[in-house]
């Protein structure tokens, strides 16, 4: 479909109400508040509110999703790229006891914050909180898990400065097992990915990792566009061959 005259529309404020509410219907009977991981789910995002993080973690529904995905491939070894208040790294690792996840954020504060969030859920012992430049980071543990001092990873969250987003990519997928899943979000951005007139750079970082993931022999991958609390946006799924 050619987008050269396609009106990007404004999202209603009714069709927001309703993706919202059918979070707010669905979620609490999928993941009811008797959960064992709930209160420090909860604690995760009052305290990162407290601290004036902004709301841009992954929604309930995503972030759950993530953790039964990591569940039914029995991964034992996770990265994430982008912590902030480690609300989604909470689930990953709650919600799966033989999991080991090591997340990574650029921000002090964030990183300080995210710690005690994991302190509170009694997840120190299995959350390892990296605190740096992204691609820096991800280069060392890429040299620790190529030289055998790290085990390879079996699922990849990325949700940090979309202008690397394929820089992320291309590491975790070095550092990764066969059909490992890689999941970049924030893809979509309300539609704007196919406005070609939008230059953003977080835009352009988007179509670079779906373009070129596209072309890499090491993975096959899809864009899946979601609604929900979180708006309209979608990700990147890919998986290593």
């Amino acid at each position: 479909m050619s987008t050269k005259n396609f009106q990007f529309p404004h999202v209603g404020e009714t069709r927001d109400q309703t993706w919202t509410a059918v979070d707010a219907y669905a979620m609490p009977h999928s993941h009811p508040s008797s959960r064992p991981n709930t209160a420090a789910l909860e604690n995760a995002l009052l305290a990162s509110k407290a601290a004036g993080l902004p709301d841009i973690s992954a929604s309930p529904a995503q972030a759950k999703f993530m953790a039964l995905t990591c569940r039914m491939l029995s991964v034992t070894h996770a990265l994430e790229v982008g912590t902030l208040g480690g609300y989604s790294a909470i689930w990953l690792a709650s919600e799966n006891p033989q999991l080991h996840l090591v997340t990574v954020e650029y921000d002090p504060h964030h990183a300080e914050v995210a710690r005690k969030n994991i302190e509170f859920a009694g997840l120190t012992d299995r959350i390892e909180v990296i605190e740096g430049a992204g691609v820096d980071v991800l280069a060392k543990l890429k040299e620790e898990v190529l030289a055998g001092k790290r085990e390879r990873f079996s699922f990849t969250f990325i949700d940090a400065d979309k202008e690397n987003n394929w820089n992320y990519f291309d590491m975790a997928a070095d550092m990764s097992k066969p059909n490992t899943p890689i999941c970049v979000d924030n893809v979509v951005r309300g539609g704007k990915l196919v406005d070609f007139s939008n230059q953003d750079s977080r835009i352009l970082g988007a179509r670079e990792v779906i373009e070129k993931a596209g072309k890499d022999p090491r993975v096959d991958s899809v864009v899946i566009q979601t609604v929900g609390e979180k708006s309209y946006d979608g990700c990147l799924w890919a998986v290593l061959n």
